[in-house]
């Protein structure tokens, strides 16, 4: 998808769209579930599957329930409907920023705050994740849970999350890649680009990188303790339960009243199965520290 502001204007309207009609079937969380990879998963707790991905997430950051450690001011970068944000402030006892470029993901995220109780531990704005409105060095816990996939400039991207970071604070990004290119390949195979632009198109999605990319930017910015992992197994089951949940008469009237951008998306679903088990589309979480 080419131009900056088109882009933009697409993903806000995209989850303006289709944020209700997620939130109605599948709760306030607006990410993949994690799974044990093993034939039982699909039949198990999908919301509780998407709370795992939010500790396994921690867990390999190495955020421990050391209270001495644990962070006290989050930024949440492509925040949703809040979900994220709502469970780490409760976790921590923390201070959550959240921003989206969707008025309506943001209006929603700061109403379900105020009716949980936590209105003065979370609030939510419209905001650009690659011109984020707050100072250097603000942010203990810098978190970014499958929005890095929409970020038209990566490197843009992972220098506004190391920037607003402190000291010593972490950086988690859970994101959608393509697969690591081989030594002696340039770029994707053709089918392969083929079949991640037709996902693009309907997801308003740039152009895609690889974890490896994100490390290599990372490195540029002399982060310490990078690690990264491949979890595209864990996630395996998410995509079926989606679309098994779109196809229940629930998730097929809502998503007829849901407009056509919504409709559009739903369609691409199941390329993104066939993408995971080609090997092309990798679910990747990358996270490193800023140095003291």
């Amino acid at each position: 998808m080419s131009g900056g502001g088109a882009l933009q204007d697409g993903i806000a309207e995209f989850y303006d769209q289709s944020s209700g009609l997620w939130e109605d079937i599948w709760g306030d969380h607006m990410h993949h579930g994690f799974y044990d990879p093993t034939p039982t998963a699909s039949a198990s707790d999908h919301r509780a599957a998407q709370i795992r991905m939010i500790e396994e997430s921690l867990r390999f950051a190495g955020i421990t329930d050391d209270p001495t450690k644990q962070p006290k001011t989050i930024v949440d970068v492509g925040c949703g409907i809040g979900g994220s944000s709502r469970y780490l402030a409760r976790k921590f006892g923390a201070k959550c920023q959240g921003i989206t470029l969707s008025p309506v993901q943001a209006e929603r995220a700061n109403v379900l705050a105020k009716d949980e109780g936590l209105a003065d531990n979370a609030s939510f704005r419209v905001a650009d994740a690659l011109k984020q409105p707050f100072p250097d060095a603000q942010f203990d816990l810098v978190w970014s849970m499958e929005s890095g996939e929409h970020m038209p400039e990566k490197s843009k991207f992972v220098n506004e999350l190391a920037r607003v970071a402190a000291p010593g604070g972490t950086i988690i990004i859970v994101t959608w890649c393509h697969r690591d290119l081989g030594p002696s390949e340039e770029s994707l195979q053709p089918w392969e680009k083929k079949l991640l632009n037709r996902i693009c198109n309907a997801y308003y999605l740039p152009e895609w990188c690889s974890a490896s990319d994100y490390v290599k930017l990372l490195q540029s910015l002399s982060l310490q303790d990078i690690k990264a992992a491949d979890w595209s197994e864990h996630v395996a089951p998410f995509w079926p339960a989606v679309i098994r949940s779109a196809f229940t008469w629930k998730g097929f009237t809502s998503l007829l009243r849901s407009g056509l951008k919504t409709i559009k998306g739903a369609l691409v679903m199941p390329l993104m199965i066939q993408g995971y088990r080609k090997g092309v589309i990798k679910f990747a979480i990358i996270t490193c520290r800023k140095p003291e």
